[in-house]
Parts: C-alpha cells; sequence; structure tokens
C-alpha cells in the first residue's frame, strides 16, 4: 500500500521514486561534507550486516541537510527497501529532516517500504510543532486513519491534540482525548477502565471503536471483541484496523469456520487497499494457521501480491506448528538471500526453522541452521533458538551435547529449557544423579522467577485458586469450553456417555491388536 496518500494535499508527490529529482541542484559542498561525502562511498564495500549499521554511524556525525541528503542518497543506491534493518534507517533519516525541512521530509515518505507509526508520528509532531503547518497535522492524521495502513498509537494523539487546540475543534479534541485514554489503560493491562472511558465518550468515532476492540483482542477477551464489532456494524463500516483486529481475535479463538466468515466478509465488502494490504494477509494467513488449516492459509499466501518477512515467517512458522517439516525448510530456502531473494530473514524465521527441525527430529539440519543463523545471518540467539535446540538435541538422546549447550550460553536458561532436559533424561534413563541434578535446576529456575513468585504469593494471600487449563471448539458458530473434571456444561451426561463409548472402542481396538500378535 503507499504511504504517498497519507500526505496532505500541498505534499503529494509528482517525481519518480529518486531523490535526485526531490532536492534543487546542490550548493558546493563544505569541508565537513567532503569528509561525510567519502565516507559514504566506502559504504558499498561493507557487508550487508555491517551496511546499514555504517549508514547509522554517519546519520549520528550529519549535521546539515546536504550531509543528511547525501546519506539518503547512498541509502537510495546501497539499500534494498524490504530489508529489516532499512525501516529504522529511514525512520531516523525522517527524524532528522522534519525538524530541519519539513518539506523534504514530508517528500521522503512515499518511498519507505510500509512506514510504522513512529515514522506516522513523526511527521504528526513535526507540523504540530511548526508555526504555520500546524493543520496538515490534522490532514495527516485523518488520512492515516481513512487509508488504514499506519495506525496511530498512544504517542500520536499528543501531537495531534496540540493541532486540534491550535484550530479550537474541542469535540474532535474531545475524541482524540478519549481514544488515547482507551490505548493508556488497555496497554496498562486495564481493560475495565478503558471499557468505562469508551462508554462515558460523548461522541464515538470509528477509532474509538477500533480502539476498543483491540483492547480486548489484546486483552485475550476474543468473544467480547467480536460482540463489539457487532454493534459497531450499524454505525460505522470497518477498515483495515477494525478488520486485522478480528482477525486476530478469529485465531485466537482457534475458531476456523468464524475465521472464514471474516475472511469472506472481508472479501465483499472492504476496498482493493485493504484487501490487498500486506499486514492484513499476513494476518490471514497467522489465523488460518492457528486455526489447523494450513491449506487455506497457503492459499492466502499464494494469492498476496506482496509478501514481507512476517509473511515468510507466519507460513513457515504454520508449516513447523503443523509438523509439515518439508514445506517449513523449502519456504526458508525460497527466501535465503543466497537464492537471490530480496527478503531478510530475520530471529522470527530461525524460531520457525529450528522449530521444524524439532517437530522432524532433524539433529544434522537444526545444528546447520542454527550455525547460519549465527555466522552468516549474524543474528544472535534468543532463548527460544536456544530452547529449540535444547529440545532437540535431548529429544534425540543427545543428552550430554544439550548439557554442553546449556552451559555455553551466554543468557541464563528457563525453566522450559530444564524442563525439556527434565523429561528427556526420564524417557533416556539417563542415571539417577544427573536426572536429580537436572530436575533441581528446573525446581530453582521455577522459583526464581520473580513474577511467578510474586503472583502466587499474591494468590496465598488473597486465597485465590488459580484456574484451571481449559479446552475450546466451535460448533455450529458456538464456543464450547471443557475444563478438567468440570460437569457444569449443559451437555455433560452426553459428553461423558460418548467418551466412554470412545473409551471402550479404544480398549476393543488394543485386545484385537494383541490378539493377531500373540497368533502370528
Amino acid at each position: 500500500m503507499s504511504s504517498s496518500s497519507f500526505l496532505p494535499n500541498h505534499t503529494q508527490p509528482n517525481f519518480p521514486a529518486t531523490m535526485a529529482l526531490v532536492v534543487a541542484p546542490p550548493s558546493p559542498p563544505s569541508p565537513q561534507a567532503h569528509h561525510l561525502l567519502h565516507a559514504t562511498s566506502t559504504t558499498a564495500r561493507y557487508p550487508i550486516h555491517h551496511h546499514h549499521k555504517h549508514l547509522l554511524n554517519l546519520l549520528k556525525n550529519c549535521n546539515s541537510m546536504t550531509q543528511l541528503k547525501q546519506i539518503h542518497a547512498q541509502a537510495l543506491r546501497t539499500t534494498t527497501p524490504n530489508h529489516p534493518d532499512t525501516l529504522y534507517l529511514y525512520s531516523r533519516i525522517m527524524h532528522f529532516s522534519a525538524f530541519s525541512d519539513l518539506h523534504y521530509s514530508s517528500r521522503l515518505l512515499p518511498q519507505i517500504h510500509q512506514p510504522n507509526s513512529f515514522i506516522g508520528n513523526t511527521l504528526i509532531r513535526a507540523y504540530a510543532w511548526s508555526s504555520h503547518l500546524k493543520d496538515h497535522s490534522i490532514s495527516m492524521y485523518q488520512r492515516m486513519l481513512i487509508e488504514g495502513c499506519v495506525a496511530p498509537d498512544k504517542h500520536t494523539f499528543p501531537f495531534v491534540l496540540k493541532a486540534w487546540a491550535f484550530v479550537s475543534a474541542l469535540s474532535e479534541g474531545e475524541q482524540i482525548h478519549g481514544n488515547s485514554l482507551i490505548h493508556f489503560y488497555v496497554s496498562c493491562g486495564c481493560l475495565d477502565l478503558s471499557v468505562k472511558v469508551f462508554e462515558e465518550m460523548p461522541d464515538r468515532n470509528l477509532v474509538s471503536w477500533n480502539a476498543i476492540i483491540d483492547g480486548f483482542v489484546q486483552s485475550g477477551e476474543f468473544v467480547a471483541s467480536l460482540r463489539m464489532f457487532v454493534e459497531m456494524q450499524d454505525l460505522f463500516e470497518p477498515d483495515g484496523f477494525t478488520m486485522q483486529s478480528l482477525v486476530s481475535a478469529c485465531g485466537g479463538l482457534g475458531a476456523l469456520s468464524l475465521g472464514m466468515w471474516v475472511h469472506a466478509y472481508m472479501v465483499r465488502n472492504c476496498d482493493f487497499v485493504v484487501k490487498n494490504d500486506v499486514l492484513m494477509n499476513n494476518s490471514l494467513v497467522d489465523m488460518y494457521c492457528k486455526c489447523g488449516s494450513v491449506e487455506m492459509a497457503r492459499q492466502v499466501f499464494d494469492g498476496m501480491n506482496k509478501r514481507d518477512v512476517n509473511s515468510w515467517n507466519s507460513m513457515i512458522l504454520g508449516f513447523a506448528m503443523h509438523g509439515e517439516v518439508k514445506d517449513a525448510l523449502e519456504a526458508f530456502d525460497v527466501i535465503n538471500p543466497i537464492n537471490f531473494q530480496h527478503i531478510m530473514p530475520n530471529s522470527i524465521t530461525f524460531i520457525g526453522v529450528l522449530s521444524a527441525c524439532n517437530h522432524g527430529g532433524m539433529v544434522r539440519d537444526g545444528k546447520k541452521y542454527f550455525d547460519l543463523m549465527v555466522d552468516v545471518y549474524k543474528i544472535e540467539p534468543r532463548l527460544e533458538h536456544y530452547g529449540c535446540m535444547v529440545d532437540l538435541l535431548a529429544r534425540n538422546g543427545l543428552i550430554n551435547e544439550a548439557l554442553d549447550l546449556v552451559s555455553s550460553m551466554p543468557i541464563k536458561p528457563d525453566v522450559v529449557i530444564w524442563r525439556s532436559l527434565l523429561d528427556a533424561c526420564c524417557k533416556r534413563n539417563v542415571d539417577i544423579e544427573l536426572t536429580e541434578s537436572v530436575a533441581k535446576q528446573a525446581i530453582e529456575s521455577e522459583d526464581q522467577d520473580v513474577s511467578i513468585g510474586l503472583v502466587r504469593r499474591l494468590m496465598s494471600e488473597k486465597r485465590i485458586i488459580k484456574e484451571p487449563g481449559c479446552s475450546s471448539i466451535e460448533l455450529e458458530g458456538e464456543f464450547h469450553r471443557f475444563l478438567s473434571g468440570d460437569t457444569s456444561h449443559p451437555h455433560t451426561k452426553e459428553i461423558y456417555q460418548t467418551l466412554d463409548v470412545i473409551e471402550q472402542r479404544l480398549r476393543d481396538v488394543w485386545v484385537m491388536f494383541l490378539t493377531y500378535h500373540k497368533q502370528v
């Protein structure tokens, strides 16, 4: 989705996507600029993982727009738009230029691949703080809402409020103030307070509804978010943000039929831009994978006109989650820059790849991809990467090798890693001393988790009993929750009778199996 439509009308670009035509021919460079120009001319010799860092270092020493334009020109020539570090580089260029040459920064926006809220906020703030362009911050904000590509966040609203105050727009200012409070309370985990603010707002716009719906989703109240959407339908047409929240809710519920309904609703009612938005399609791929339909996820993925690294990550993680190891590794091979693709894998990509190797028991491949991540892509392993490798080694009987990896980790192993080792020790009949030592580490790791200890202490003081985990299924649009030993479901009797029948049939099959093998 192009970001040019976010610009106030006076800044709509009418030029090719190259800064050669953005600025007038520069004046002769200063001695400082000569030094900087020499530095930028050497950046092409840097390896890919050092190149962005070098340009960022140049930005730190940049003290004029002339120097900034030289760095920007070098970035245009030598970086790929969808590299994960390019967006951060351009956000710094935007930040520098917005308060030095606002017109230049506004013309920079269309060149940024999938701009984020920081970049949008930078322009809004610059307009709000300008002496004669405050109204353009309002235009920028409204275009963000209409196009639905860059989501306003808790930092957006104070800047827009400043602009509304300047033009004396009380009702619009009250709406933004309420929306800001909703975001604030949701971010702090106070969903009840955000609901109270929403209910007490005298005027609610689409942003207000989107904020509260997304608040329910972030808080895990997926059913409530869907109910709010039903209420909203009579008042506003949903936009891209609404649909993205609904898709996330369906993924959280694991409700495939409901997710398909939301997808169909989007196809019927949303415009071309929303339906073809990369973020929206990424959410659909993720939702279908979480709902167990890898085939539907693949269909959405194959139909995407554009894909970013998150698109591939969602698909790779989906394959890995469902044990489709070969497809996961083949997907990674497609985006590997060695194969001349322009998408750079990141740490999430390798979590999916290592998870796939773990599912397939592929020790040699797991080691290969782990080394590739560290040595070639220069990605520092996170706890999740180590967890995958430890589990992979331990599951395949390489207990000592797994322990060696744990002892060499630069970060402290968590309880999940120790439990993986303990499980492998028990299944592999490892000597009792080693098993006891691993069990002790698992117990100590859990006790040393400050957040777990604090919650347990507070629960004990207030005599709160932990609610057991539950399973849920969707049947004909209705959700059913099941707890261990629970008898509160209205169809409990029929459910347990059916389970008894299933159990008896399994026993019969097992007896037939044993009888057959005795005869053989």
